[in-house]
Order: structure tokens, then C-alpha cells, then sequence
């Protein structure tokens, strides 16, 4: 298992801007919770939101959100999506906690820094350090500072989840991996 460190979008990379109170529902509607095959959850991520996300979102992508971000259900499907779409991270002032735990058991990098949702703009690069919980936007020469995560939780992170994580500590005979 690798340690979970920079995350760097590659050349071209961009944030994706939305607002507060995002739920789940808009993250992927409602309409495709038949499935949990992960790509096509991804085709259809942000659908409601913003039609063209799917096609337009590269990996190593992030989201940069308002408050509350993922709010509603306690479908795994949204965080599922996002990561499938090839997002690296998402960053917003506040999470609702069932997304927020969703996030970690997938393995999709949440951060909470309110500043940073404020001085990312749609477009700006962004670089992330999530042992330290530094946030820089590279495009406005930025930097801001999000509480990071223990370093258990971003060994879960770095499996690509809960269920991964606890494999590789079985296989390891219990011990960490």
C-alpha cells in the first residue's frame, strides 16, 4: 500500500466550482442508483448539476464546493461517482458527515478548509498535500491550510478504501500494511 502524499493534477488539470448544499441527488441523480459499476455512475456524475461535468472533467481533477457538500441520502453512489469520474479530491468549507464518512470508506480525498473554497475559482490548478493538509492554488500563487487527516485514515485513503484497507491488514496477518 502506498502512502497517501501530493496529489499534483497533471498539466491542465482544473478545479470544478459548485455551490453550497450540493446533495446527493444532484451529485448522481436519483435515476441511476441501479448500478454500482463505478463507470457508469461516473458518466452520469453531476449530471443534474451540470450537464457537460462527465465530459469535461479530467483525472486529477478536483471539486471545490460550498457548505454542506453531499447532503441528503447515504447512497455510497455519489462519492463512488466522483471518483470514478476521475477527481483527485474535493475541497469545501463543510461536509455533511454520512458523505464525509462515504468519502473515506471509497477512498475519495475530502478537505475542509473554508478558505480555499473561497479563493478557488473555476479553472484555477490546484495542488494538494494531504499529510499536511496543504491546499495551494497554483494559478493564483495561493496557499491555504486544511486540518489533515490521521495518518490511519489516510492509509484507508491510499488502499482506495475501507474495504481494500482492511484486505491488505488481513493479508498482512492483522498487522498494518
Amino acid at each position: 500500500m502506498g502512502r497517501v502524499g501530493k496529489i499534483t493534477p497533471p498539466a491542465g488539470a482544473r478545479a470544478f466550482k459548485f455551490g453550497d448544499d450540493l446533495d446527493t441527488d444532484r451529485i448522481i441523480p436519483a435515476r441511476y442508483l441501479n448500478t454500482f459499476d463505478a463507470l457508469e455512475l461516473a458518466r452520469h456524475c453531476m449530471e443534474d448539476e451540470d450537464p457537460s461535468f462527465a465530459s469535461r472533467v479530467k483525472p486529477g481533477d478536483v471539486i471545490v464546493a460550498g457548505k454542506n457538500f453531499g447532503c441528503g441520502s447515504s447512497r455510497e453512489h455519489a462519492p463512488i461517482a466522483i471518483k470514478a469520474a476521475g477527481v483527485k479530491a474535493v475541497i469545501a468549507p463543510s461536509f455533511a458527515r454520512i458523505f464525509f464518512r462515504n468519502a473515506i470508506n471509497t477512498g475519495l480525498p475530502i478537505l475542509e478548509c473554508p478558505a480555499a473554497a473561497e479563493g478557488i475559482s473555476e479553472g484555477d490548478q490546484v495542488s494538494i498535500d494531504l499529510a499536511g493538509g496543504r491546499i495551494e492554488n497554483v494559478t493564483r500563487g495561493e496557499v491555504y491550510q486544511a486540518q489533515p487527516f490521521p495518518e490511519s485514515v489516510r492509509g484507508i485513503i491510499s488502499a482506495g478504501g475501507l474495504i481494500p484497507y482492511v484486505r491488505s491488514r488481513l493479508a498482512a496477518g492483522g498487522q498494518k500494511p
